[in-house]
């Protein structure tokens, strides 16, 4: 006996199992933090032409009614399962206050690492 011990199989039941599982919680890893960018608003596509939404308000779980800006006009549209209803043509624009500035990303994170229970 030489007394050296042989290297676990690559192919062993615990190697699979730990790969298994390593791969399940990344995919689990992508999907918060695509969950967490559609809350935030912080993903999608952005409207860069004459279309933007200007404004826009749930009225139940899968309903919502959306001011959008079409060149000069303003338009009310509700959407919902069924699939968007023009509501009405407005004659005169609505003018929004303008909102403050989202924060920087740096501040949204060092706002998340000042809570409690974060160690500081």
């Amino acid at each position: 006996m030489t007394g050296l011990a042989q290297p676990a199989s690559p192919l062993s039941v615990g190697s699979v199992a730990q790969l298994t599982l390593s791969l399940i919680a990344i995919v689990a890893l992508i999907l918060a933090i695509s969950w967490a960018l559609k809350k935030l608003k912080l993903a999608g596509p952005r409207g860069s032409g004459g279309i933007a939404v200007i404004d826009q308000l749930s009225v139940g779980p899968r309903e919502r009614i959306v001011l959008v800006r079409v060149g000069e006009s303003q338009v009310l549209v509700g959407i919902g399962a069924s699939g968007l209803v023009p509501l009405t043509p407005l004659t005169t624009p609505i003018v929004l206050k303008a909102a403050a500035p989202a924060p920087a990303f740096a501040d949204r994170m060092r706002d998340l690492m000042k809570r409690p229970g974060s160690g500081e």
